[in-house]
């Protein structure tokens, strides 16, 4: 940097973070994926999974990257939210982060920590410790950016099984959008979709009457879109 201009060099100190907020589903509810800093700042916090981007790193290599070091998770889907820059947000210095969010199957991947994260394991939404840094603002811009697209498109099902009983996809969307939904009102306005194959199968081990089991049908959904359908929740 010596040879910029000396009023131009400190537009060049800026570091660049990106962080992972990783949405999971099972009976409990909706999910986040956290990790117990274990390396300055914030110390033994749980945080979203994050680190800083290489100087020669594109932001989304980056990304995979970081929550793969710290996680395991390999081959996830990010999309990016947007970036985060308040001058405080980093007490080692000017530090800017892009978060992105992904919708994972627990049961598909197994969460092991790795580099400096001490530990990882993931949280229900509404028991959620303490966060370092600005990752609770973080997560709430995520968690809105998912409201918003779950209501849209049908991403709702990447957090499922391949089968489901309608309780279960029920239970999801009212985890996701944090209200309470009418049983007989939901279930015809999906089913009216004909988004769902019904399964000649149903739940095994359970001490009620076992219920019938659907798949997302995701052909279907691709053919509707193409005739103009929009799906809408």
């Amino acid at each position: 940097m010596d040879h910029l201009p000396q009023e131009l060099q400190s537009y060049f100190t800026l570091a660049l973070s990106v962080d992972g907020v990783v949405f999971g589903f099972d009976q409990e509810g909706l999910k986040i994926l956290l990790i117990n800093r274990g390396a300055e700042p914030f110390r033994g916090m749980w945080a979203l999974p994050g680190d800083l981007v290489g100087p020669a790193e594109d932001l989304d290599i980056a990304a995979k990257r970081v929550l793969c070091e710290l996680t395991g998770l390999g081959n996830v889907y990010l999309e990016q939210v947007r970036t985060f820059g308040r001058i405080d947000r980093h007490p080692l210095g000017r530090v800017l982060t892009v978060a992105y969010f992904s919708l994972i199957k627990i049961e598909d991947y197994q969460v092991q920590h790795s580099s400096w994260a001490a530990d990882a394991g993931w949280f229900n939404i509404q028991k959620l410790p303490p966060l370092a840094f600005d990752h609770e603002e973080i997560l709430n811009a995520c968690l809105t950016r998912l409201r918003r697209r779950v209501r849209a498109r049908p991403i709702g099902f990447e957090l499922l099984p391949e089968k489901f009983t309608l309780s279960t996809l029920q239970h999801l969307y009212e985890s996701i959008l944090g209200t309470e939904m009418d049983k007989r009102n939901f279930r015809k306005k999906i089913l009216a979709m004909d988004l769902l194959e019904p399964l000649d199968e149903a739940q095994n081990g359970v001490a009620h009457r076992p219920a019938k089991l659907f798949r997302f049908d995701k052909a279907r959904y691709n053919q509707l879109v193409a005739e103009g359908f929009s799906f809408a929740l």
